[in-house]
């Protein structure tokens, strides 16, 4: 095993060099042979938290075994350009969850675009464009009339028409990165383009087009982190929400009025605040959570519900912990990592703000 680089992984009050360090062992010691992230070990794997996981290793410097998580995605998709929503342990052959979640789906983008910004490695590139391109195929045939994306695919081939503010605010960054793919490649993409610009439209102005999870804080955030509402807009939209998420000391609750806070979307607030310029705001955050750090393996604990004094539920995730790196990197200026969710170097796509 390698040692991580971490001098842009080193923030006061979040991680030492040793403690990041630490940390990405701990992503590497789950990581099975194959390049399979799952959650740890004995549970399942996800597309979307695997790609998660492995962005953190490319933003440590542990390109090899990023690259080799993202061919386990290539050798992996189906034949309609998915995968499904749950591998137990990350074994390709037992399929746990047969539903094909566009959110899911499309995350694979970013992850190559980050893998390219972080080795620029044109081989790698031009080895994974295939896939990029049938992920995005698979999703944007689940685009429905108003520009939102439906859920997912159910095992029988049905199409699920609801659609999810988080999830399509998920794929609104996921196609930008998917479009940086295809011009780095000179593979134009309009209709793409005319695919982000309808879902921007819907996220900014067409809330009744989502299903109601206002309850859920990444309903609050999402749309911000994924890059479909920028400038006023979006800091009205996290100063709206502020006190219904945020628990100060503790972090951000996954819901409310649940009395519980988790890690992974505490990360997510703080890369949001980043992006959105407030840096100082995102490091209150990340500092809020390290009551969830496991200093044994490095890894930080799902959630931890404060009424009790309890952590719940009881496991240690990649995800978590990838999510706090990728912070943390955004913070630590990583330069693939404050491309990829800050904005720079991603189109916009022809944008439908001004339709009806």
């Amino acid at each position: 095993m390698t040692t991580p680089r971490t001098e842009h992984l080193v923030l006061p009050g979040v991680l030492t060099a040793e403690q990041a360090a630490a940390t990405v062992r701990g992503i590497l010691a789950v990581q099975r042979e194959d390049g399979a992230i799952p959650w740890f070990r004995g549970h399942h794997l996800d597309p979307w938290d695997h790609t998660e996981a492995a962005m953190a290793l490319d933003a440590a410097g542990e390109h090899e075994a990023a690259a080799r998580a993202y061919d386990w995605l290539a050798r992996h998709q189906l034949d309609d350009g998915s995968w499904y929503a749950a591998y137990a342990d990350g074994d390709p052959h037992d399929v746990t969850d047969r539903g094909r979640e566009t959110n899911f789906v499309a995350y694979a983008a970013v992850g190559v675009w980050h893998h390219y910004l972080s080795t620029g490695d044109d081989t790698f590139l031009d080895r994974m464009w295939p896939t990029v391109h049938a992920a995005v195929e698979y999703v944007l045939r689940l685009q429905q009339p108003g520009g939102q994306i439906g859920w997912k695919r159910a095992d029988d081939g049905t199409a699920t028409a609801d659609a999810l503010l988080t999830g399509c605010s998920s794929v609104h960054h996921a196609l930008r990165c998917a479009l940086a793919v295809a011009e780095q490649l000179e593979e134009p993409q309009p209709d793409w383009e005319l695919a982000l610009g309808a879902l921007r439209h819907a996220i900014r102005r067409h809330p009744e087009r989502f299903l109601d999870k206002d309850r859920y804080s990444m309903d609050w955030y999402y749309p911000v982190l994924g890059g479909a509402l920028t400038g006023a807009e979006a800091k009205s939209r996290i100063e709206e929400g502020w006190e219904r998420f945020v628990v100060p000391g503790f972090g951000v609750r996954c819901v409310v009025p649940n009395p519980w806070v988790t890690g992974g979307e505490s990360a997510e607030l703080a890369l949001t605040l980043w992006a959105m310029g407030e840096s100082d705001r995102a490091l209150e955050i990340l500092q809020s959570i390290q009551h969830l750090r496991d200093e044994d393996s490095g890894l930080y604990w799902t959630g931890y519900v404060f009424e009790d004094d309890a952590r719940w539920p009881e496991e240690l995730t990649t995800w978590t912990a990838g999510s706090l790196l990728l912070a943390v990197a955004a913070l630590g200026g990583h330069d693939a990592t404050g491309a990829v969710f800050g904005g720079d170097r991603l189109p916009r796509g022809l944008d439908a703000d001004c339709c009806g």
